[in-house]
């Protein structure tokens, strides 16, 4: 776990910046930041990050920034680390992308990236939607949640794409929230320290688009844990560890303090209970055969 102590005191993220309130991108970016520090490079494709970043030649951020086409960031950051490389230059190049670009729209370049194992860490931050242009329905938006596009509701799963990107074999895959701050600057130092492909995903409460008080990110990052809905686990050299945070709750919890769920049925909760339900232990399951594959003494993945 890092500590406070272990941060600097420096500001990468801004003040003023245009972020709506109570924005949670904005709390965890901040703090990967400053367990980055300055020698860091961001390519971030359009979306809410790349709005309240501010127009040029005005920045939200002190440290270098590359604004890449929607969809290709992957692409950017991967000539961008061979190019430093080349000269010579130790820079972290670290990639900023919501749920749409990353699980959609650029998902090709991201999932290309990945199997040539480019020496870039790639941070989704995971509000659930495409938020900065109305509130669209992404791949990443939960069942059951209201959008622009699902009215009444999304009928589909949310896309498990951490387990999808550790399909991948790369070097690090890890959930955080900023519901646990102390997990996910752990879990960013950890990425920080490697080298190759490394993708952490970060849940990233957004007040507006899921219809929620201000003041309630860190607590609705918490509650998304605890239910399940949001597991946290890393997976290193073909093992995945989970991350258990206190006694579980209900996930009718969760979801109460939210409009987006505003009308789901009693039956569609407990379908949404049970599904939690299954996927951890689906999870359970996978950390302990791939525990049990790696005191085999399997081949090292990385």
């Amino acid at each position: 776990m890092a500590a406070i102590s272990e941060l600097t005191d420096e500001e990468f993220l801004l003040k003023g910046n245009s972020a709506c309130a109570g924005c949670g991108a904005t709390m965890a970016i901040r703090w990967v930041l400053k367990i980055l520090g300055r020698d860091t490079v961001l390519v971030m494709p359009a979306g809410c990050v790349s709005v309240f970043q501010g127009m040029f030649p005005a920045s939200a951020f002190d440290v270098p920034v590359v604004d890449s086409s929607f969809g290709a960031q992957s692409s950017f950051a991967a000539g961008l680390a061979a190019a430093y490389k080349i000269k010579g230059r130790r820079l972290k190049v670290v990639t900023l992308a919501g749920d749409g670009g990353t699980a959609d729209i650029g998902f090709h370049a991201v999932s290309a990236a990945a199997e040539r194992g480019d020496d870039v860490l790639y941070i989704c931050y995971d509000n659930e939607a495409y938020m900065n242009t109305g509130v669209q329905r992404s791949s990443l938006t939960p069942y059951g949640a209201k959008t622009g596009t699902d009215p009444k509701g999304k009928l589909e799963w949310k896309k498990n794409l951490p387990l999808i990107m550790a399909a991948h074999n790369i070097t690090y895959v890890a959930t955080a929230s900023v519901g646990y701050p102390f997990d996910l600057l752990r879990k960013v130092k950890k990425a920080a320290s490697l080298s190759g492909f490394r993708y952490i995903h970060i849940l990233t409460p957004c007040p507006p688009g899921w219809g929620s008080s201000e003041n309630l990110a860190a607590e609705l990052g918490r509650l998304a844990v605890r239910c399940g809905i949001f597991p946290l686990f890393e997976v290193e050299n073909g093992r995945l560890t989970l991350h258990k945070v206190g006694n579980r709750v209900a996930v009718r919890r969760y979801l109460e303090l939210q409009k987006r769920f505003e009308g789901l049925t009693d039956e569609q909760i407990q379908y949404i209970q049970k599904r939690v339900d299954d996927d951890l232990r689906y999870l359970e399951l996978l950390e302990k055969v791939t525990s049990e594959v790696n005191r085999a003494g399997q081949v090292d993945r990385t």
